[in-house]
């Protein structure tokens, strides 16, 4: 479990964010939605510690990241997985070479254990041994970002971050990778957060949201809450498009 209490961070004195409090629970999907520039993002790399905070705490099962010390956060990296906006692998490494990299940095294990460790979780995010000794341009997107799953979770992490994973993927393709992190998420039980404004993804996989607002907590809840929910902003960013409202009115005759 990862919480946030009364969490504020600037920027030379512009406020980001504003007294944020929440609660990111182990074994479920946890997501953090929001418009372009509500400080959904600048909230995760807080989280993650790439920002410092001007106030609060972010404990980590208790742990405060602000009050670690180095040795501390060097521990607390090898618990924490992170899946980028753009995959982030290595162009001149090979898949497999992608998801060992962090093995080779953080773990003791000899080669030969974290080859077996990389082929594992490679097949876990259902990627071909053929795709193995390939380089990143030679696969599509979508399996950079299965690859890119692969190496988030070699440490066997406690933590799982995702920025974004469906930027730039078909409506397929995205739908299986969110899949893939719910099942992963599940099955490690760990405690999974994502930044996204996929309205599909949050409907989809979403079990515990938070909305951002002007850099203020405005409202959480579950997906199914977004139904009921009379918060103006949310229902404003939510639904926005034809699809989803004509969604909510469904919803809403179904209950009646």
């Amino acid at each position: 479990m990862i919480e946030v209490k009364n969490l504020y961070k600037s920027f030379e004195g512009v406020p980001a964010l504003t007294d944020i409090s929440a609660v990111f629970e182990t074994g479920i999907v946890n997501m953090i939605i929001g418009q372009s520039g509500s400080g959904k993002t600048v909230l995760m790399k807080s989280i993650i510690g790439l920002h410092r905070i001007d106030k609060g705490r972010i404990e980590y099962d208790g742990r405060n990241l602000p009050d670690m010390t180095m040795k501390e956060i060097r521990i607390l990296r090898r618990e924490v997985g992170m899946l980028f906006q753009g995959s982030a692998l290595f162009d001149s490494m090979t898949v497999l070479e992608n998801v060992m990299y962090p093995l080779e940095m953080f773990s003791s294990l000899s080669r030969n254990e974290m080859i077996q460790r990389a082929h594992f979780c490679l097949e876990r995010v259902n990627l071909e041994e053929s795709s193995f000794d390939l380089y990143p341009s030679e696969i599509s997107g979508g399996m950079q970002k299965r690859a890119a799953i692969a190496r988030a979770i070699a440490l066997r992490p406690k933590y799982l971050f995702c920025d974004e994973p469906n930027s730039g993927l078909d409506p397929i393709t995205s739908l299986i990778i969110d899949d893939l992190i719910y099942k992963i998420t599940h099955e490690l039980n760990i405690t999974t957060i994502i930044n996204s404004h996929d309205m599909n993804s949050v409907m989809g996989i979403g079990e515990k949201i938070i909305f951002i607002n002007n850099g203020k907590k405005a409202w959480e809840g579950t997906k199914d809450d977004i139904f009921i929910s009379d918060n103006k902003e949310l229902n404003d960013f939510v639904f926005a498009s034809d699809v989803f409202k004509q969604l909510k009115a469904m919803k809403i005759n179904n209950k009646k």
